[in-house]
């Protein structure tokens, strides 16, 4: 399990969009929105290596930075993480929540009912939700 903070989850975002890319890509792509150095990209960058979240190859001149986790996984770990600890794991919870609030629009409600029916197709096709 990679536990990411937010700021590497800006990171991990652009990697999983394009890799490789350099220090230098990324602090380019970074500094507008967040005004980090490039020094602060590889603070982080050093301590995602340490976690194993991304692994870089040596280029010419720099060092080519992948992920090394899927986007998917991380996705579905940090959801799991924040329903446990929100809404005691319980999904249903968090989009009674989220009805009470009206905080979905109509687009996310056909959203939510396709993946329902699809997850329903699924169950009835023997595999387990």
């Amino acid at each position: 399990m990679v536990r990411l903070s937010e700021a590497e989850w800006k990171v991990m975002n652009l990697l999983w969009e394009e890799a490789p890319q350099t220090m230098m890509q990324l602090t380019n792509h970074l500094k507008e929105s967040t005004g980090w150095t490039k020094h602060t990209v590889m603070t982080f960058l050093r301590r995602m290596e340490e976690k194993e979240a991304v692994r870089y190859e040596k280029g010419g001149r720099a060092k080519l930075y992948y992920p090394k986790i899927d986007r998917n996984e991380a996705a579905l770990q940090e959801t799991e993480e924040f329903l446990g600890k929100v809404f005691d794991g319980r999904m249903g919870l968090m989009l009674n929540t989220m009805v009470e609030k009206q905080a979905l629009s109509r687009e996310e409600i056909a959203e939510l009912y396709e993946i329902l029916r699809q997850a329903e197709e699924k169950s009835a096709e023997g595999g387990a939700l």
